[in-house]
């Protein structure tokens, strides 16, 4: 009876996110497309109308790939659960693994071909997305070579580092008792801080090349900012993400000893000086006013629910089989009861996504106005029409898909917001 309560539920919440998805998106192509024709008020004299029906074009074409693909994941999903698709990859990499090299290489082995499928099947939304799409838009700058070289690099390193990760995790969940999902927890919690370090230091480095940067005075600039706003870094250094995209970013990135401040080479040559020191005083002001911590407790406390859910289900027949997984008798089913959970909680968690991106609007605001402070207001907010517009990301969006998906505030709300800061 529980199984198929469980179904159902499943059912009904992948029909109704699915549908919640498709309003929302059409909804925002329909209001992008109705204000095509003019630049809003507040911003006729210093974004022309080629740029902002640019906008409107490249936010509706993201809309309708986005609705193509929203409908084929549902599908490969129902594929996978309901109708038994993990359950017969289960039955093959078991009979094939399991007699001879045990249960953890099993369940390792079950996860990995599990990612491998998954990757193959995304694959073609991806090429489209950045060879078609972008390419139409002329943002994309990644080659045929460069796009293998860097699949080839992140398979190598999601071998390096991700199968002994699974291992760990899968090991614990053998191995803990009934309380393993707690130090599974701990495990994961560990990994995500050493990460954090090593990340910025020896992962990203494989992707993109970091030079130390060289501008004199716009160093000296930043500095002054970083020691206004009491934040230490090991450099400042410059990404080449032109050597990929035409899209512009700054951030900041690592822990403790290994934080350090990285600008899109992109974003400086887009930016005057005092507008790249504005964009990096919002930055810093997500550390200051304790952004990132806060979203980092969070994470963590929302990882020790899953993985306390986790334990629950894993001991439940009812919840392999009410997802299409049926239970082995002989040999471990950890690995199975973590990629089901992994499918079905994006499905309930969808609903109160709206939550997350109000706390994240939330905190874009108030990083903006501690910008003000410590920055020149007027500077931010040209920056950020400046990245807009490079960007061709819309004037013009959806106030209720904004509320619903937007983890950063429209660009008009925003700019209106400094202009009353700076008066």
């Amino acid at each position: 009876m529980e199984s198929i309560v469980l179904s159902g539920l499943f059912a009904v919440a992948l029909l109704a996110s699915l549908l919640v998805k498709f309003w929302l998106a059409t909804r925002q192509m329909r209001h992008v497309v109705r204000h095509r024709g003019a630049v809003p008020a507040a911003f006729a004299g210093s974004v022309s109308l080629a740029a902002h029906q640019k906008a409107a074009d490249y936010t509706v074409a993201k809309g309708r790939l986005g609705l193509l693909a929203t409908a084929f994941s549902a599908a490969v999903l129902l594929g996978w659960t309901l109708l038994g698709g993990l359950d017969a990859l289960n039955t093959v990499v078991r009979d094939a693994v399991f007699p001879r090299f045990g249960g953890l290489a099993y369940q390792v082995a079950l996860v990995l071909a599990f990612s491998a499928i998954s990757g193959l099947l995304d694959l073609p939304f991806e090429l489209y997305a950045t060879f078609r799409l972008e390419q139409r838009f002329g943002f994309n700058r990644m080659t045929w070579k460069l796009y293998v070289v860097d699949t080839l690099k992140g398979i190598g390193l999601g071998l390096a580092f991700g199968v002994p990760i699974i291992a760990l995790i899968l090991w614990i969940m053998g191995a803990a008792g009934a309380a393993w999902w707690l130090w599974a927890w701990g495990a994961w919690m560990g990994i995500i801080l050493v990460a954090r370090v090593i990340y910025p230091i020896v992962i990203s480095p494989v992707f993109n090349k970091f030079e130390p940067l060289a501008d004199e005075a716009l160093k000296e600039r930043i500095q002054g900012l970083m020691t206004r706003c009491g934040f230490r870094a090991k450099g400042l250094f410059v990404m080449d993400g032109s050597l990929r995209s035409a899209h512009g970013n700054a951030y900041f990135t690592g822990l403790g000893a290994s934080k350090r401040v990285v600008f899109f080479d992109t974003l400086l040559n887009k930016l005057a000086p005092g507008e790249v020191e504005a964009v990096l005083a919002h930055e810093l002001g997500h550390f200051k006013l304790r952004h990132l911590l806060k979203m980092m407790l969070l994470s963590f406390a929302t990882s020790l629910a899953g993985f306390a859910l986790l334990g629950w289900l894993s001991a439940k027949v009812w919840f392999y089989s009410g997802l299409g997984a049926g239970v082995a008798l002989d040999a471990p089913n950890d690995a199975l009861a973590l990629l089901l959970f992994l499918l079905v909680v994006p499905v309930f968690g969808f609903f109160v996504s709206p939550l997350m991106s109000q706390l994240s609007r939330r905190h874009e605001f108030e990083a903006d106005a501690y910008a003000c402070a410590q920055a020149n207001g007027n500077d931010l907010a040209a920056a950020l029409l400046k990245l807009h517009e490079d960007n061709a990301a819309t004037l013009t969006p959806d106030p209720l898909y904004v509320r619903f998906w937007y983890s950063h505030p429209p660009a008009s709300e925003r700019i209106a917001a400094l202009r009353l800061q700076t008066g």
